[in-house]
């Protein structure tokens, strides 16, 4: 952990007061109370960044004045350099490196003017003089090295052509000695070499035209010559390899000579052999590198790290300067990446998902048909208890209210009948408020929305947010007037109620059509339907049926015989057993298709809903699904969709921010945690009941809720219960052998419910014994001092008249003067004429002593009140 820095340690360290610190910490908005404390980096930064605005005008001032003479410094070294020779001996090389540095000292006018009043733009200057001074060493470093690295490069070049012309010298010595060559041909070759040939070495001068005329095929007694072009010839490829010194490269050009060099031996050697170029192809940037890199949604550190070629480190600071605080292990978002990629100086592009999406995309494209007439999808909504599952029970004939708990609809129903006028399929939305994103969904996935509405009960407020999703997804309306057949009813009140919801009646001029029925007798069913079928022919309802199907998931749940199982409108195509579909983040091959009845069916159509079974998981409610040809695509999209929402999770579930993380801090002071577990059914309760649960939460106590799925309660649900002290919510299942087991010997709290009402109910109780109680403050009776009397036994006794309550000696007492309270403490003595009495009532007469007090005064007010405590509730 670095070491703590106080006020005091600052100021000595930017040579300012301890006092002037302080006060502009308290200019920038951070007060402080002594030079003792400590001061974060966060602090430095914000008081720097305030001092920077501050004094933008002083900064000017000095950058406008003249410029500051400049001191020229002449360096030079000496260092000797030793290159190995062509017969084992070694030359050594005297190498002066020289170097000028020039200086720009402080303005002197600013010197005599002595110290700046305000010390504050002494503080930046001295910052700035710092940074000023790194940069300068960062350039005579880099200077250096660019002077070290062309001085070992000459040194390297002067070696390599002293080696060529001992080379070609050695060369020309043996094909005189052989008589090849005369003296007057071998002179120009012995000229010594101008002084400006080892600053520009010139390329290798190839034999006389005479001299390489040799046969093609030469006796062995008579190669001297032709080795002799072949040694100059390898001199001249030998000397630009850098991996061999000069020795090694004349030993292998000369040691060329002892081979025979009969036959048909062609020349080798490039253009660059020959000309001796041995640079090497690698050279310093000068200019700062900047790269593209594409970014995803999510990326993490590491990641972006690596395409940036940083280190992860650099990239964690600058998200820490940007108030980003992350691991190098730790997913950010598309647009915090983008950020600090910009903020390094590289160009953020959004990388092409490229990928099997768009393959879906067009598979499912290269399907579509011609469209022909489909039946509609109705949705009935409503408020609780309206009776819509009794209304849709009477047209199918069937007992449907009986199965569920309390008669409340709890998940969405799915049913297509076939009625005189054709077949229209029906959902039954649940009318609770906790399910208010499955009668959204409802409303998304429907052609036509019957609103249920009680004639005895009127408009409630379901009843107002099913006609708001109504007229957010666009869809028709058609009111059901309920429950006509009872005394109270009044269809009436219900279409002057609607009128404020800008529902008109067709009767009062408007274009929704109203229809009276009783679910319980059958009165108006059949002209229910026939408006259902008017409506469906105004709206020319048609789909693709030939083709791969798609639709969406109206329901899913996890059944213990049959696993996954989903309940999907089919929208588009004709969804077949065997076929292979992607529905979400799951995938799978259809091995069985079943209606409402349970009746198991080969095929299903457009707008008909089905169960399918043979998907590798759950998926949520809400999903579209896609048939697709062959199963590694949809593995694919499925793995791929399953990859980004895991990554946006774990975005959204870092809490990064450094704002975030402080606000948190600062809320979390006294506040209660209640975490849950929730199992459910079907997966439209467990979303709707983490909505309600999450929605009971206030300032004092958060209600988290750390996991949910569908199906029964597993070991691993009763494990991660007791590790976090969290209660689980059994909502219509329950724990088997193995998740009792760890319930009962960690003692989890378990609660089994079947109406949503009853959980809300409890979690509230809960909340509230987690609470705990709160001590209240509670006014009991009120005295006025009507005159004071001095006693040598009580001191100062007040004479008092009761004007509201009761005053008790038990209790304690507040003496009020002006409605001010000016002194709280208790009764010493309470009288009546005389005798101690425990309380008087209101218009009594009373003297009181007041205990360790005797400054009561005429006017004065004394009043008596009680402590209570009073349990907390949400």
């Amino acid at each position: 952990m670095s070491q703590q820095t106080t006020i005091r340690k600052l100021a000595a360290l930017v040579n300012t007061p301890v006092e002037k610190l302080l006060e502009q910490l308290a200019e920038a908005g951070m007060p402080f109370s002594g030079p003792d404390q400590v001061v974060t980096s966060i602090e430095k930064v914000k008081l720097l960044g305030f001092l920077k605005r501050s004094h933008g005008k002083v900064e000017a001032a000095e950058e406008a004045g003249e410029a500051p003479k400049k001191i020229t410094l002449n360096r030079s070294r000496k260092q000797e350099i030793t290159v190995g020779g062509s017969k084992g001996g070694k030359t050594t090389v005297d190498v002066v490196v020289r170097k000028k540095i020039t200086l720009s000292p402080r303005d002197a006018a600013a010197e005599k003017a002595g110290p700046v009043t305000d010390e504050r733009a002494e503080i930046l200057r001295k910052l700035e003089e710092s940074r000023q001074r790194n940069l300068d060493e960062q350039r005579r470093l880099a200077e250096t090295d660019r002077q070290r690295a062309e001085e070992q490069d000459r040194v390297r070049r002067e070696a390599e052509e002293a080696a060529r012309l001992k080379a070609e010298a050695e060369a020309r010595a043996a094909l005189e000695a052989a008589g090849v060559v005369s003296a007057d041909e071998e002179a120009p070759a012995r000229k010594p070499a101008p002084a400006h040939a080892h600053a520009h070495p010139k390329p290798a001068v190839a034999p006389r035209a005479d001299a390489t005329r040799a046969p093609a095929h030469k006796p062995r007694g008579s190669h001297v010559m032709v080795a002799g072009v072949e040694d100059d010839d390898r001199a001249s490829r030998f000397a630009g390899q850098m991996h061999l010194s000069a020795s090694d490269r004349a030993r292998r050009s000369t040691g060329a000579r002892g081979r025979p060099a009969g036959g048909n031996r062609p020349r080798r050697g490039s253009e660059q052999a020959r000309t001796g170029g041995g640079k090497h192809a690698f050279e310093r940037p000068t200019a700062p590198v900047v790269r593209e890199v594409a970014i995803g949604e999510t990326i993490t550190v590491a990641d972006l790290a690596q395409k940036l070629a940083m280190k992860g480190g650099e990239v964690v600071k600058a998200l820490f300067k940007m108030g980003v605080m992350a691991t190098i292990n730790q997913s950010i978002d598309h647009d915090t990446a983008v950020l600090v990629t910009e903020e390094l100086g590289h160009v953020a592009l959004k990388a092409d998902a490229g990928n099997v999406e768009d393959e879906l995309l067009a598979h499912v494209e290269d399907t579509q048909g011609e469209k022909v007439a489909r039946p509609p999808v109705v949705t009935i909504m409503g408020h609780v208890d309206h009776g819509k599952t009794s209304l849709l029970d009477y047209i199918r004939r069937t007992k449907v209210v009986s199965g569920e708990a309390g008669g409340i609809t709890q998940h969405i129903g799915a049913y297509h009948v076939e009625t005189d006028r054709g077949v229209i399929s029906f959902l039954d939305t649940p009318g609770h408020a906790a399910f208010s994103a499955m009668r959204a969904r409802g409303a998304k996935l429907t052609d036509i929305v019957v609103l249920v509405v009680a004639a005895d009960d009127g408009v409630k407020p379901q009843t107002k947010e099913a006609v708001q999703h109504a007229k957010a997804a666009k869809v028709p309306l058609i009111v059901a007037v309920n429950k006509i057949d009872k005394s109270d009813a009044d269809p009436l009140r219900v279409k002057n109620e609607l009128l404020a919801e800008e529902v008109v009646a067709e009767e009062f001029g408007g274009d929704t059509q109203f229809v009276e029925i009783s679910a319980k007798t059958g009165q108006g069913i059949d002209a229910l339907l026939d408006a259902i079928s008017i409506q469906a022919e105004l709206l020319e309802l048609s789909a693709v049926r030939d083709g791969r199907a798609n639709g969406v998931v109206i329901e899913s749940s996890l059944d213990k015989g049959r696993g996954p199982v989903a309940t999907v409108l089919v929208q588009s195509g004709t969804l077949k057993k065997g076929d292979y579909l992607v529905c979400g983040v799951q995938y799978g091959r259809v091995r069985a298709l079943f209606d409402e009845r349970g009746e198991q069916v080969p095929e299903a159509t457009p707008s008909i809903p089905v169960q399918v079974l043979g998907l590798s998981g759950v998926p949520d409610s809400g999903d579209d699904f896609v048939v697709v040809d062959d199963e590694r695509l949809a593995k694919d999209v499925a793995q791929q969709r399953d990859a980004k929402r895991r990554e946006s999770r774990l975005v959204a579930q870092a809490g990064n921010r450094m704002e975030d993380i402080l606000a948190q801090m600062g809320s979390g002071e006294g506040q209660q945690t209640l975490n849950l577990v929730v199992k459910a059914d079907v997966h439209g309760s467990v979303q709707a009941l983490r909505e309600a649960l999450t929605g009971l939460s206030t300032d004092a106590i958060r209600i988290n809720v750390i996991g949910s799925g569908v199906g029964g309660i597993t070991e691993s649900d009763a494990t991660l219960a007791s590790t976090s002290k969290a209660t689980i919510i059994g909502f219509n299942v329950r724990a088997d052998a193995s998740a009792r087991k760890v319930i009962e010997t960690n003692g989890v709290d378990l609660r089994y419910f079947s109406i949503i009402y009853d959980v809300i109910d409890q979690v509230k109780q809960v909340a509230s014994g987690l609470l705990g109680v709160e001590i209240r403050e509670e006014i009991i009776g009120i005295a006025e001092v009507r005159d004071v009397f001095r006693s040598s036994k009580f001191g100062a006794v007040a004479g008092c008249m009761v004007v509201e309550g009761v005053v008790k000696r038990s209790k304690p007492i507040r003496v009020l003067r002006d409605n001010t309270v000016v002194f709280e403490g208790e009764l010493e003595s309470l009288r009546r004429f005389k005798e101690n009495v425990d309380e008087v009532r209101n218009g009594t007469e009373c003297g009181i002593g007041v205990k360790a007090y005797n400054d009561v005064k005429p006017g004065d007010q004394i009043e008596c009140f009680e402590r209570i405590e009073v349990a907390r509730t949400l």
